[in-house]
């Protein structure tokens, strides 16, 4: 997951440098968050933790009994035959394996916890997924990426989290399902096209923002090249004059040492 995803990052960001003036638009979901404010998720939560909190329990009866069986029988060893005191050791550790089998069987890796936890998750995961790819399809999202997976994520702007979107629309599909009457669906439908409406508006206006962005930071660009290439030109207009200063003044130089040597010829 966290491969793939890097990848198309990658094949995105190449993408976008062949096409400056093309606006790569990226946005993230936090599953966490989103499982956190979905009401009927936390509801079949804490009945998993009763259930969870229950297993605990249970396993923490057998376990102080079994070690009172092996207290009662440290303390009845003097008493016990040899064949007796074999059957107890058998009998505790067939109570040890019986309470390892079941708490696999509970909290393993292919346990009953495991299992309703992915039961619980799949149907929220499955409509963030059909949200996602609608909001990503209406509002000109290129990725869209789950913040709490298995993704390196060193720094992700608010701007960017479309998280509370996602729980809109989970929310707005929970509700037609509740619905029956007409009236109450025509009700929900205008709600819905209010929404929309006002999604688009926030849509157009983070366009703006973002052309307005892009524009400023294009003149930013366009005056520290200006600026680079004048002082490159100075530069190169002083290294050329200083040159010429320190070619003239050896050529005084040599033409005095010549002179001095054709005086001394002379004399």
């Amino acid at each position: 997951m966290k491969k793939s995803i890097l990848v198309a990052l990658a094949l995105i960001f190449a993408g976008s440098t062949a096409k400056a003036q093309q606006t790569v638009r990226i946005g993230y979901v936090d599953m966490e968050y989103i499982l956190e404010n979905v009401p009927e998720y936390q509801e079949a939560s804490a009945q998993l933790d009763k259930k969870v909190l229950q297993w605990k329990q249970e396993i923490e009866t057998e376990l102080s009994r079994i070690d009172q069986m092996k207290k009662d029988l440290a303390n009845e060893k003097p008493l016990l035959t040899s064949e007796l005191i074999e059957e107890r050791e058998e009998e505790i550790a067939f109570e040890e394996q019986k309470i390892l089998d079941y708490q696999q069987k509970r909290f393993g890796p292919k346990g009953d916890l495991m299992i309703q936890k992915m039961q619980l998750v799949k149907p929220i995961q499955d409509q963030v997924f059909v949200a996602v790819q609608e909001i990503a399809k209406n509002r000109d999202y290129d990725l869209i990426f789950d913040k709490s997976a298995d993704v390196i994520t060193l720094y992700a702007a608010d701007r960017l989290d479309v998280s509370d979107q996602v729980l809109r629309s989970i929310t707005r599909a929970s509700k037609r399902e509740q619905l029956e009457t007409r009236k109450e669906k025509q009700e929900l439908i205008r709600d819905e096209e209010k929404t929309v409406e006002q999604s688009e508006a926030v849509t157009e206006r983070e366009k703006i923002q973002e052309a307005k962005k892009q524009e400023r930071e294009a003149l930013l660009k366009e005056r520290m090249r200006v600026r680079d290439s004048i002082r490159t030109a100075k530069q190169k207009a002083y290294e050329e004059r200083r040159a010429k200063i320190l070619e003239e003044r050896q050529r005084k130089k040599d033409s005095i040492a010549k002179a001095r040597e054709q005086k001394k010829d002379d004399n």
